[in-house]
This record gives structure tokens, sequence and C-alpha cells, in this order.
């Protein structure tokens, strides 16, 4: 059963569609926010085998509720271990035991490069931001990288990014540098899925979510995006994992706004 869109927000859309993207995987460094929404509805859908690794150092967590922070010290309770954070980014990370990082970001360019730093010039910004965090690391060493955006214009999704905090594959072999991943290989949007395999290639556009049309999404993104041949539209939430985002994930609307 599905539901009409105009049923579930943006938010529920968004965490929804994006643990479906963890299907088969055992491994995710989730971040805080949707990223732990997704990866938190996988674990109970198409993930049971899901371990969320989070930059505080716990692996495994089993939390009762929701974490507010990556230090929030419900996620120690029944967490398969903590690791201190020499061991959490020399062993884990650098050591390639994470098959995806799951993060945000302010900016993300064609490439995949993010920018989680400032809005405008980094002297007199426009807006400054919480910063990377260990989003580098994460970036440099997770197999592959997700993204969720919650807006998706020409102010987020740039030709050029303000400034780059997190840089991909692509970017930082240009400096002479070989991460381990593949980089950004999947953003899930307000508006649909772009996608990519790995260094070299641009994202482009996969899939929309119902009602949107391709040329939405170009006229929303700062570059030639391009689209796919076999681009498909989104199956919409359904009831099922609805309920389980509002009652079981976050009854208290931590994240779904």
């Amino acid at each position: 059963m599905t539901l009409r869109t105009r049923e579930y927000t943006s938010s529920e859309l968004l965490a929804v569609v994006a643990s479906r993207e963890l299907r088969a995987r055992r491994t995710v460094f989730a971040g805080i926010g949707l990223p732990t929404l997704a990866a938190s509805l996988a674990h109970l859908t198409v993930a049971p085998e899901l371990e969320i690794v989070y930059e505080s150092g716990v692996c495994g967590a089993h939390p009762s509720h929701l974490p507010e922070t990556i230090a929030d010290a419900v996620l120690i309770t029944g967490a398969e271990a903590v690791l201190p954070m020499p061991v959490l980014f020399g062993y884990v990370l650098q050591g390639g035991h994470i098959d995806v990082g799951f993060l945000g970001a302010a900016q993300i360019d064609r490439f995949g490069n993010l920018n989680s730093s400032v809005i405008g010039d980094w002297h007199a910004p426009k807006v400054r931001l919480p910063g990377p965090g260990g989003a580098m690391e994460v970036m440099a060493n997770s197999r592959e990288v997700f993204v969720v955006m919650r807006r998706h214009d020409r102010r987020s999704f740039v030709d050029e990014l303000d400034f780059c905090t997190s840089p991909g594959p692509d970017r930082a072999l240009a400096e002479g540098v070989r991460p381990l991943g593949a980089g950004v290989t999947r953003v899930v949007t307000e508006l649909g899925i772009l996608a990519r395999s790995g260094p070299g290639e641009q994202l482009r556009l996969v899939a929309v979510h119902p009602g949107v049309t391709p040329g939405r999404v170009r006229e929303s993104t700062g570059w030639d995006l391009a689209v796919a041949d076999d681009l498909v539209t989104v199956e919409p939430p359904t009831a099922a994992e609805l309920r389980l985002l509002r009652e079981d994930v976050d009854p208290g609307r931590v994240y779904l706004r």
C-alpha cells in the first residue's frame, strides 16, 4: 500500500528513500540528522544486519530513542563497542571497514565535493556553518558515500563550491592524493536521486519523485545536469515505512519536521 504525496512530509520522504539505498549494506558511518533517520529505518526494514557507527566512537549502536547529538549518552547503552578517536579513525575508517559514509552538506558540486563550512567568501561569509567534523575522513575512506540534501536548488547544487570542506576522489587525485573509496555515489534530494559510479563521472539524475519532472530538477541544479536514459520514478513511502518512521524511529519528531 502507498500513500499520496500530501500524506507525508519532505523529511519523511527523504528518510524513507535514503533508507532504501542501504539495502544489503553492512556498515554505515552515519551523520546526525537525516542520515541517522535513514540508517535507523533501514535497520528495521531493508538492512536488518546493518551496523551503525557514529563519529563519537560508538559502533553497533542500539539506542532506545534517537540521539540528538553524536555525544548523546543514549548511544552508549547497548552498543557493541565504544572506541577512542584514534582507533575509530585510524583502524575502522582508514582500515576500509565502512561500506557507506552517510553525510549531509550545505553545498555539493557535480563531482560530489561537499561544503559544510561557509556560504560566501571565507573571510567575510554570509553564513558560517558547523564545519566538517569527521566528514573529510568519511569521504576519503568509506567505500562509497551517500549524501542526503533537504533542499535541491541552485544555492545548494552549485557549479563551484564557495568552499571545499570534503573533497571527493576527483579533486583529491588532482592534488596527487589517492583516497580509498569511490566518493559520493548517491545523492537523495527533495526532487529525486542523483548518482555516479565513482571517479571520472559526474552526478546524473537517475530517479525523480512522483510529480517531479526532469526539467524541474535540471532547472534547480547549478550545472548542466545529465539525465539517465533509464530514468525511473521513485516509489513513494509505504504505510508500513511511515508507521515505523513515526512510531518506532522518531516518535518525538527530533528530526522529522
